[in-house]
């Protein structure tokens, strides 16, 4: 059988790895079988011996096989095995308002922190990021730029970089100009602005649950009334439970992270994120979209957006480089469609404009092909974590361990025996230098006391599966 090479970019190796995973996957092959031998796969496909050991690394790598000294290469492990599926949340239906400003202060003070294993931070570790090139594009910025970048920017933001944001949009189906964006400080910054511009202190707005706890602690520092709406793990809130909450409720907005959100790694089917927004134009009520990870997905193509199927100017797009490329650049933006004046008068009393030489650094790094080089890397780098996590989980952990399966992003939510504390498991774990992200910084009511989130954005090492182990015996222990 002859390797089917799709287009001259796409590596012999990388099609020889993803023929063997969907095997896996689809249990042609089963744990503990033994692949066919180096030197057979070589004759077989016509490639070179070095080609397919490159493809059983990649496989390795992701912990879907093992090398065995003298006999060849066995499958070790197959993620869609994990017994324990989480369930779609039901939180109550009515809009309280918790305060969650003591525990999430107390897991983000501890940044800092040296030695700390940060499975806590929903961020890319330096060491998988293009600094070098990111320093290049930074010096040439400075020498593009008038007065090296030092005088102010125009108040929607680096028109280079906005027209690098809307031609990138054409991947999830957009059809942006440069004119239709804002830039802000980060992705956080433009869902606060489009937050500020679309309700007043004593509105409710509805969300996704458990959901980003920077979306909780604004809310409430406005004075707004949060919704939390049952959530699948797969698929996320459905237009259902929507109109069922907007007939009861008089919901000012809606917030949804569309793709891989955070924290439970959902993404939204394209036909659902569809319904979605025909049902809110319908109603009157906008959205807020955070499309922060959607760049990092694990599949053939990216993921729509539900901006893809915005014709009246509903959806207010925000998006950013702070989970792909920098986030210490705090470079975001937001496509506000007719809410645009409000946003950019948001932003003209808040901040006037945005750092300009962080603006143009990115927009030439995008202008240069360099991004998706970065990101093809990057996501397979991410997987290949995720597979990890999920193989120490599964071995670590205790037993009935429930946890999300996500198609991209950083994240992982499992949910624990009820007898487990997570907060009480963050005290114990940091007192062994690692850092977890209790579940109750997730919501605004009484929940979600025994799950928590864990990110698998670095590089993995021994050090990662130590400090997994560590953290599934301390749960065990708490049983």
């Amino acid at each position: 059988m002859k390797t089917v090479v799709k287009g001259k970019t796409e590596h012999l190796y990388l099609h020889i790895s993803e023929t063997i995973e969907k095997q896996i996957m689809d249990k042609v092959l089963n744990i503990g079988d033994k692949l066919p031998s180096v030197r057979f796969m070589s004759k077989e496909h016509e490639v070179s011996i070095s080609t397919v050991l490159q493809s059983y690394y990649h496989l390795e790598g992701k912990g879907l096989i093992e090398s065995r000294p003298q006999s060849g290469y066995y499958v070790s492990f197959n993620p869609t095995r994990f017994p324990q599926k989480l369930e779609k949340s039901n939180p109550p239906q009515t809009a309280k308002n918790k305060n969650v400003e003591a525990i999430i202060s107390e897991v983000y003070d501890n940044w800092t922190i040296p030695g700390v294993t940060r499975l806590s931070l929903s961020v890319p570790a330096p060491e998988i990021l293009p600094l070098a090139k990111l320093n290049k594009s930074m010096m040439q910025a400075l020498r593009e730029l008038p007065a090296s970048g030092t005088s102010y920017e125009h108040i929607q933001g680096n028109e280079s970089l906005r027209r690098q944001v809307a031609r990138w949009a054409i991947n999830w189906g957009g059809h942006l100009n440069a004119d239709d964006l804002v830039t802000t400080a980060g992705c956080m910054n433009a869902i606060a602005y489009c937050l500020m511009a679309l309700t007043k202190p004593g509105d409710t707005i509805a969300v996704e649950s458990p959901v980003y706890f920077g979306v909780l602690r604004f809310a409430q520092s406005i004075g707004l009334k949060v919704l939390e709406l049952p959530t699948d793990p797969d698929t996320g809130v459905d237009p259902d439970d929507v109109k069922k909450a907007l007939q009861k409720h008089n919901i000012k907005a809606c917030f949804f992270v569309s793709n891989f959100s955070n924290p439970l790694g959902y993404c939204m089917p394209d036909e659902q994120k569809e319904a979605m927004v025909k049902l809110l134009s319908k109603h009157g009520v906008p959205l807020i979209e955070d499309d922060l990870y959607g760049d990092v997905y694990f599949g053939k193509k990216r993921p729509k957006t539900c901006k893809s199927f915005d014709e009246e100017g509903n959806v207010l797009w925000c998006s950013s480089i702070s989970k792909t490329l920098a986030p210490g650049y705090r470079v975001g933006w937001v496509a506000p469609g007719k809410h645009i004046e409000k946003v950019k008068r948001l932003k003209l009393y808040h901040s006037i404009t945005s750092a300009t030489a962080q603006q143009k650094a990115i927009a030439n790094f995008l202008a240069t092909g360099r991004y998706e080089h970065h990101l093809r890397q990057l996501r397979q780098t991410l997987h290949s974590n995720s597979l990890q996590f999920i193989r120490a989980i599964d071995e670590y952990f205790p037993q009935g361990t429930k946890l999300s399966n996500p198609k991209g992003g950083f994240i992982l939510w499992l949910e624990l025996d009820k007898k487990i504390d997570t907060y009480q498991l963050y005290q114990d774990a940091m007192l062994q230098k690692i850092s977890i992200a209790p579940g109750t910084m997730f919501t605004l009511q009484e929940r979600y006391q025994n799950c928590l989130r864990l990110s698998y954005g670095m590089q993995w090492k021994p050090e990662l599966d130590r400090a997994l182990k560590k953290l599934g015996t301390l749960a065990k222990g708490m049983m």
